[in-house]
């Protein structure tokens, strides 16, 4: 990735997406984020983020957003639903941002999911599955496009997150049993990691604090360099 490249950003008005804004700005790296509501864009211009508006579940807004202006390198998506949530963007959201990402060419989407979807489904506890269900249905239906769509893509699963500052403990495996907790500025870091590393191309991964573990304690590390 290089700081002449626009990197395209769904979900950046909070949580993960607002720490992965942060980790590209200090990096001087150009953004343009896609928001649905005007309440995060002046923070965001502030650190110097292209702000387009829209929502990701309308196709128009999607390709408009991707399509024109900057040419899109690389594709960021964070969205997602709350289990009460009667629309949710986790796939049709996710879909959306897929399609247009094909139709702009660009070199690699990035798609934050969550363990619990997939292959990981068994390193979460039946309350947790009950809870999440349905949220996880459409997260893995996401997962499964991406992987299916022709593009260059990394799918990070992290596990339980908390908004404290970053650990510098925050570590990837391709284990799908492994379950933990992991701050949001943690996952920020290991996702503006993974833009230059192309050992993690077509990879799924899980995304945990290795300090902080539920349960199994023995896995293998992901390095990324």
């Amino acid at each position: 990735m290089t700081k002449t490249s626009y990197i395209f950003l769904a979900g950046a008005s909070r949580g993960v997406g607002r720490e992965i804004v942060k980790s590209l700005t200090a990096q001087q790296l150009k953004v343009k984020a896609l928001l649905r509501k005007e309440t995060a864009a002046a923070d965001l211009e502030a650190l110097g983020v292209q702000v387009v508006f829209g929502d990701a579940l309308n196709v128009d807004d999607v390709e408009r957003a991707i399509l024109t202006g900057e040419a899109v390198e690389t594709v960021i998506s964070t969205i997602g639903g709350l289990p009460d949530n009667t629309e949710r963007p986790d796939y049709l959201g996710n879909k959306n941002l897929i399609d247009a990402a094909l139709k702009a060419g660009v070199q690699k989407f990035i798609l934050v999911s969550s363990i619990g979807t997939g292959n990981s489904v068994s390193a979460l506890s039946p309350q947790a599955l009950a809870a999440l269900r349905e949220v996880l249905v459409e997260k893995d239906k996401a997962e499964q496009y991406l992987i299916a769509s022709g593009l260059t893509y990394t799918i990070i699963r992290p596990g339980g997150l908390k908004s404290e500052p970053a650990t510098g403990n925050g570590v990837l495996t391709e284990d799908p049993r492994v379950v933990g907790s992991i701050h949001r500025a943690d996952v920020a870091q290991l996702v503006v990691r993974a833009l230059n590393s192309e050992r993690i191309n077509n990879k799924v991964l899980s995304a945990i604090d290795k300090k902080q573990l539920f349960g199994q304690s023995e896995f293998v590390e992901f390095n990324l360099d």
